[in-house]
């Protein structure tokens, strides 16, 4: 059976990583997996959401598969391309042009705590447990954790949880901001992510896509050149067929019916 399980229901498609006798962790072949899934989602024009779970009860990811670290040994170049690899999955992942959701079931350790950050947002169940303990292993993250959770939750906490491996309960994550939504009963929190992805999926796509455009440029460019780009996205947004529909639909107080958006 795949690692990886992918199941559509409408515009939504949902990602189980299936390991569960490895509390789902994350080897390079599951990430490029991963990140061949979610690039295929948005390319279909068809699917307007993804969310992202992990198999059984136990475990979101617990992390980097140990035995493919353990086996690099002193090898610095191979080291340095299975980092670069697991990073550049992330980093697609982080910038798919559809929604992706991390639904975290359970433990989201290293590597699973990385992908949480480079998703667009989390949903936790009550049982979540998120950290990085890398460095009681004498390792650090490496998939993106030590520049994201800065960026999530400030610097000072970041530290301190890097530092020490300490873990965040699903409330305090909600608490440092990790996720925008309150902890869930572990049987709500697929129904809860769905939900979540079903209403992104009535919004316009095109808005969708351009709205993830515009967080991305506040990420990563100065205020002014993101203006320059929301600009640009704000005013063809205005002019699609898209907008013309929304308005349309609000003013005879009906749903709007959005077309998928063309290739």
């Amino acid at each position: 059976m795949s690692d990886l399980l992918a199941q559509r229901s409408g515009a939504v498609v949902t990602l189980t990583i299936h390991r569960p006798a490895a509390l789902n962790a994350l080897t390079g072949a599951l990430l490029a997996d991963l990140r061949r899934a979610v690039e295929e989602a948005a390319d279909d024009r068809t699917v307007r959401a993804v969310v992202i779970t992990g198999s059984g009860e136990k475990a979101f990811s617990a992390g980097a598969d140990l035995n493919e670290i353990s086996v690099l040994g002193s090898d610095l170049d191979k080291a340095r391309e299975v980092m670069a690899a697991g990073q550049a999955a992330l980093r697609a992942i982080e910038r798919a042009p559809v929604p992706v959701i991390a639904a975290v079931n359970g433990l989201a350790l290293g590597g699973g705590f990385e992908l949480v950050l480079a998703s667009t947002f989390a949903v936790l169940s009550t049982r979540a447990s998120l950290g990085l303990p890398e460095a009681a292993l004498g390792l650090i993250p490496g998939y993106g954790g030590t520049q994201r959770l800065p960026r999530a939750v400030g610097h000072r906490v970041a530290a301190h949880l890097m530092l020490t491996g300490a873990r965040l309960s699903a409330d305090r994550a909600y608490e440092l901001g990790v996720t925008p939504v309150p902890p869930v009963a572990p049987e709500e929190l697929l129904p809860t992510a769905t939900s979540i992805a079903e209403t992104i999926a009535a919004r316009g796509p095109l808005a969708v896509r351009a709205i993830l455009h515009a967080a991305e440029a506040a990420r990563d460019a100065p205020l002014e050149e993101g203006l320059t780009t929301e600009t640009e996205l704000a005013a063809r947004a205005i002019a699609s067929p898209e907008s013309t529909e929304g308005v349309a639909a609000f003013t005879e107080r009906r749903p709007p019916v959005f077309p998928n958006p063309e290739d």
